[in-house]
């Protein structure tokens, strides 16, 4: 259904000046043909436009910001604006969703919006070993007493499986947790390696459910710090082992491999590297599962040539691959064959809903921790836009099995 003429309530005293009146303009150019809802911008002199028909949202403009960065910055301007506080929405994943929804036809219909958000190239990727460190402390290092604000108490950052929409999240990550080792068909005489392991949740499911013995690596020191003292507090000193250590200086042999959610921060370069020091350090009909977060494959060429918003204030140096550049990656840097597939994309808007409810649920709490307000919005950003991304099927996220 094609837009409907904006509606305009405009107070009768009230006129924004030139520069503004352009940006207005940009916005109706932008917004010119939304579908799947409508959209009622709040604009800062009071006014109000309408764009499309249907179920509604909502943004109000505390400042002209956002319409500026449109024109100058289109790739980034949405989340930069609202970290700066230019603008608010009362549902704020309602208006990503549609705003979301309606991104790639709106991308075709202004190609220079387009051409000038992919002006600025994506600089390399992780590079070297001091390089992917920093970029993995600039998120995982902001301190576990953040994360345990909002995490579940097996302290799994990645998404869950849910059996409802109303059980509780640490139900639906052990879920996971468990689906992943018995998908690696894990057991007792099992040496599991698991590359990036977080706050050592699979870990302690793989040794203390399994009897797997458990060498878990992660460049992370925050991370590494507490999930050794829950592998010490669970009595699994003896099975399980956390070392910091980076992929690339891997070693020694193991009959299974995990790495769940975690090659999306090593960016394009590191792919076939990735696959190429699994298979040696994996033992001949041993099996590697690989969880990751997903672009769709026809838009993965276009997003891969810039950084977007969360690349560039949330995970610096990541970039989610596709489907088929993550198989195909393994195909040229590997002689691993594909075992299966697992969608489980749509659990994870449902899991990011947890996060963030969670997250704004204790703010007084993250204040205390010393982050300012700027923070809370780019985090509030960032939750909000993941799930609307999951919801609207712009992110998947499957469970990928792969043998030797």
């Amino acid at each position: 259904m094609t837009a409907t003429a904006p509606s305009v309530r405009r107070p009768p005293s009230a006129r924004l000046p030139l520069g503004d009146r352009v940006a207005a303009a940009v916005l109706e150019r932008v917004l010119g043909g939304l579908e799947g809802g409508t959209l009622a911008v709040t604009l800062p002199d009071g006014s109000v436009r309408r764009f499309g028909s249907g179920p509604a949202a909502e943004i109000v403009l505390h400042t002209p910001g956002l319409l500026r960065r449109i024109a100058t910055r289109p790739k980034l301007a949405l989340g930069e604006s609202y970290a700066a506080g230019e603008w608010s929405s009362p549902d704020l994943v309602r208006l990503l969703e549609l705003l979301f929804a309606n991104a790639e036809e709106a991308a075709g219909r202004h190609p220079g919006l387009r051409r000038l958000a992919d002006a600025r190239p994506r600089l390399g990727g992780r590079g070297g070993l001091l390089a992917a460190r920093r970029n993995i402390a600039y998120h995982y290092d902001l301190g576990n007493d953040l994360f345990e604000l909002f995490l579940d108490g097996t302290m799994t950052y990645s998404c869950a499986v849910f059996a409802r929409e109303d059980e509780p999240l640490v139900w639906a990550q052990r879920r996971k947790l468990r689906r992943v080792c018995e998908r690696l068909e894990l057991g007792p005489d099992d040496h599991l390696l698991e590359i990036g392991c977080g706050w050592g949740g699979l870990a302690l499911v793989a040794a203390g459910e399994y009897g797997a013995r458990v060498t878990g690596v992660t460049i992370s020191a925050a991370q590494a710090e507490l999930a050794r003292r829950r592998v010490a507090e669970a009595g699994l000193e003896n099975r399980v082992e956390i070392v910091e250590r980076d992929l690339r200086e891997l070693h020694g042999r193991y009959t299974k491999i995990a790495s769940v959610e975690m090659v999306e921060a090593l960016g394009e370069p590191l792919l076939r590297g990735f696959f190429r020091v699994c298979e040696r350090v994996l033992e001949p009909g041993g099996k590697l599962l690989v969880q990751s977060i997903l672009i769709p494959d026809r838009r993965f060429d276009r997003y891969r040539r810039s950084p977007d918003w969360i690349e560039r204030y949330v995970f610096p140096g990541c970039l989610v691959p596709s489907l088929g550049a993550l198989v195909g990656a393994a195909a040229d840097g590997s002689r691993l064959s594909v075992d299966g597939i697992e969608e489980i994309g749509p659990h994870y808007a449902e899991t990011l809903r947890r996060w963030r409810e969670a997250f704004l649920g204790r703010l007084d709490d993250v204040r205390r921790l010393g982050y300012d307000e700027r923070f809370v919005r780019t985090w509030d950003f960032y939750l909000a836009s993941c799930e609307a991304g999951f919801r609207t099927r712009m992110l998947r996220d499957a469970q990928i099995v792969w043998s030797r």
